[in-house]
Formats: structure tokens, C-alpha cells, sequence
């Protein structure tokens, strides 16, 4: 197999800062070894070039990490972004269900699908975690459009039966149709499957007892949903459930709170909730964008991090006003202040990279351009714009990290790479074949 050889200053995060030292792995200059898409070798130029003499190299200006990983992604909702003057559950009503229900037509899935993608790589994310529709179509067209482009991606069609006119599906149409988009892309290639009732209010109960028999009959399928986002939303969830100590345990005695369980948002969380998260291997995807867009709050970091409850970042487009991971990484450090919790960028990368990784289960193959793993990693330019290249100049690895977060965007990402090959180059204006 031919040898890709790529030489640059290479970071990222070999764990989560939050559990102990030495998480930082950093090469100023550095030697990256890919063969058939995957890392062979990474080290220190000087030292990893001898062993592959010969190889051609080719330089990155830029600081190259793990390509972002993206834990809760709506794609139907991206034409939706920038929808003004609601809170979540009227939000959802005037924008969102009106704009899914189109997405019964799969032309219309499969136009958004492609969009999708390409704005996703344009940002410097190779992976996600993502919701379609009720429809099954939608989640088909997202799967095949993944899977042309070789990307390590994860979604699942929306559980709905109590959702509104035109966006519902039944207790075994929905059974069905989730088994049958299994069956046919779970593990397929790098493509996984997620269980995804929408949240709790939007399925009977014998929904949510389908989608805990779905996610224990199907090992390595996850469990994706929201969580204690909204207090109107957490209200009406407590006026339902009355059993229920608390949101997460209405989940919970359906058997939906385990190791593999992705729950979004989780901003007004009880210590209970928390214990229980981290007890049960699961965890939170923290959406900073969208919790600020919906006015919906401000995560508690520190109370997750007493807990030891598994953290990712998610864009939560379309709620979400940016599928940047980097700028979203700049927001949960404004997230964590009123909090008292002052986000380390180190922190905020791994959140994006390795954090997600581990917490939609793929840390095995992305997240830490470790030697065995996946290709896929990003070139950013901490020089992007004036204003960055004024405020990064001369500065630390971390003062320029935090810049990138606070300052960086799209523009900051001067190329993406799949698998080792460049899908995205800014200073070509387009993708690569």
C-alpha cells in the first residue's frame, strides 16, 4: 500500500484533562505516517522520518488535530438555523416540525444530506452523532451520503408517536422501521446506529419501552436524546411522569440510562441525575450555542466534573448557530463562568475530539491521532484572520488554542482530511474527490 507522509505541528489530547495529567500530546514538528487510511507512525520529525526512508512528505502549514467530533447534530433542521424569537418547545412548534415534515420526500433528504456533510467538513467535523426525522427515509438518505463519502458517522431515525400532524410515526412503525435501519447500516463501513426517541414528551410510554428493548437487543447501537434542557420542557416532563424522581429517571425505567446512552443538553440536572449518569457509564453532550440561542441556560461543568459524568460537544444545529466545534469550544468556556468553572482550552479540545469520541463510542478508531486509528484530523490557521493573527502572535500553544476557540470559525479551518485524504481545502474554496 503507498505510504501518505504529512509533516506539521500535531496536538491533541490523550485523555481528559479533568482525570489526570500529561493529557497533552504536542509536537512542534512532526511526522505523520498514514497507510490505507489509517495513523502508522506520529512523532518527532527527526525521528519518525528515518524509519520510512524514502517517503514522500508533504507540509501543513497550520496546527493539525483529531477532526471534531460532533455529539448531537440535528441535520433536518440545517435550513432552519437563525430562527428568530422562540424558546425550545415553541421554538419547535413555529420552525422545526414544519420543516421536518418535507423530509418525508427523499430527494429533499437526500439535497439537505449532501448540504449537510459538506458544511460538517467545511468545519473541521469527520464525525457525528446526528438526528433525521420520523421518517425512514430521511435517515437512508443521510446513511448513503456518509457512506460516499467515507465519513465514521452515527444517526438514527426520530421516535415520535406522539409527535404533531404529519410527523408521527406508531409504536410499531416505529419498531420496525428503527430494526430495519439497523439491519441494513449498523457497522456497515463506518457507519453506526442510535435509538432515538426525540425526547420524553414526544413518545407514549410504550414507545419508550420499544426503544429499551431496541437498545438491549442491539449491542453497540447507542441511545441518543435530550435531557433537562428547558424548565418549561422539565416541568411538563415531572407533570407527566409523577412516578419519576426526576426527568432522567423517566428515562431510566424504560431501560434507556446505560453505558451507551447520549443524552443532549442536561442543563438543570439534580445531583441525583448526575450520580446516576456517571454510575451508568453514560452521558452528556454539552450544546453551549444552542443553550445560549434558546435561552434554555448554561451547563454546569463543575458539577458534572464532581460527578465524573462523560462529557462531549455538540452543535445541536439548528438550535445551534454555528457546526463549528472551535467555536463552540470558545462558548462552554462562557458557559462555565457563572458556574464558577473556568474550561481549560486543552479541556474544550478534548470535549470536541477525544471527549466526543469516547462518549459515541468510536474513541477506538477517532479522536487522538494515535498511532492504529482513523486518518481524519484538521489543519487550523491561528493566523486566519487579522485580528487572530495579532492576538496569536508570539503567544503560548494555549493562548493560541484559546484564540482559535473565542476568534476561530469555518475560516480557521485551512483543510480537512478523511481517512487521510483532503476532503476540504479552504484555499481551493472546495472539496476534494
Amino acid at each position: 500500500m503507498t505510504l501518505l507522509g504529512y509533516r506539521g505541528e500535531i496536538l491533541s489530547l490523550s485523555h481528559d484533562p479533568a482525570e489526570g495529567p500529561d493529557a497533552v500530546r504536542h509536537e512542534a514538528d512532526a511526522l505523520l505516517v498514514i497507510e490505507a487510511g489509517r495513523i502508522v507512525a506520529r512523532g518527532p520529525y527527526a525521528e519518525v522520518a528515518e524509519r520510512f526512508p524514502g517517503l514522500a512528505v508533504e507540509h501543513l502549514p497550520g496546527l493539525i488535530v483529531p477532526g471534531f467530533v460532533d455529539a448531537h447534530v440535528h441535520y433536518p433542521q440545517l435550513g432552519r438555523i437563525a430562527s428568530h424569537g422562540e424558546q425550545l418547545l415553541d421554538w419547535l412548534e413555529r420552525h422545526i416540525f414544519p420543516a421536518e415534515q418535507a423530509f418525508a420526500d427523499p430527494v429533499h433528504a437526500a439535497g439537505v444530506a449532501d448540504a449537510f456533510l459538506d458544511e460538517l467538513l467545511r468545519h473541521g467535523t469527520t464525525s457525528a452523532l446526528v438526528l433525521g426525522t420520523v421518517h425512514a427515509c430521511s435517515v437512508e438518505a443521510f446513511f448513503a451520503a456518509a457512506e460516499a463519502r467515507e465519513l465514521r458517522m452515527i444517526c438514527g431515525k426520530v421516535l415520535m408517536d406522539l409527535g404533531p400532524e404529519g410527523l408521527r410515526d406508531s409504536v410499531a412503525e416505529g419498531r420496525a422501521e428503527t430494526e430495519a435501519l439497523i439491519a441494513r447500516w449498523h457497522g456497515r463501513g463506518r457507519l453506526g446506529y442510535a435509538v432515538t426517541p426525540r425526547y420524553a414528551l414526544t413518545s407514549s410510554d410504550a414507545q419508550l419501552a420499544v426503544a429499551g428493548e431496541l437498545l438491549a437487543a442491539h449491542a453497540g447501537v447507542l441511545l441518543h436524546t435530550h435531557l433537562a434542557e428547558n424548565t418549561r420542557e422539565i416541568a411538563e416532563v415531572a407533570a407527566r411522569f409523577t412516578d419519576a424522581v426526576d426527568y432522567l429517571d423517566a428515562y431510566d425505567r424504560f431501560g434507556l440510562v446505560t453505558d451507551r446512552s447520549v443524552f443532549a443538553h442536561g442543563v438543570h440536572l439534580p445531583d441525583r441525575s448526575c450520580a446516576r449518569l456517571a454510575e451508568a457509564g453514560a452521558g452528556i453532550a454539552v450544546c453551549p450555542s444552542s443553550n445560549f440561542f434558546l435561552g434554555s441556560g448554561m451547563f454546569d461543568f463543575a458539577q458534572a466534573e464532581r460527578h465524573g459524568v462523560r462529557l462531549g460537544l455538540g452543535s445541536d444545529i439548528g438550535a445551534g448557530t454555528s457546526l463549528s466545534l472551535l467555536h463552540n469550544g470558545g462558548l462552554a468556556y462562557q458557559a462555565g463562568l457563572p458556574h464558577g468553572y473556568v474550561l481549560d482550552p486543552f479541556r474544550a479540545l478534548w470535549l470536541a475530539t477525544g471527549g466526543s469520541a469516547r462518549l459515541l463510542h468510536i474513541a477506538g478508531e477517532v479522536g487522538i491521532l494515535a498511532e492504529g486509528q482513523e486518518a481524519d484530523f484538521v489543519v487550523l490557521d491561528d493566523a486566519a484572520t487579522p485580528l487572530m493573527a495579532r492576538r496569536t502572535a508570539g503567544a503560548t500553544l494555549a493562548e493560541r488554542l484559546f484564540a482559535l476557540q473565542v476568534l476561530g470559525d469555518d475560516r480557521a479551518v485551512r483543510r480537512t482530511y478523511v481517512l487521510g485524504r483532503c476532503v476540504w481545502d479552504r484555499d481551493a474554496g472546495h472539496g476534494h474527490a
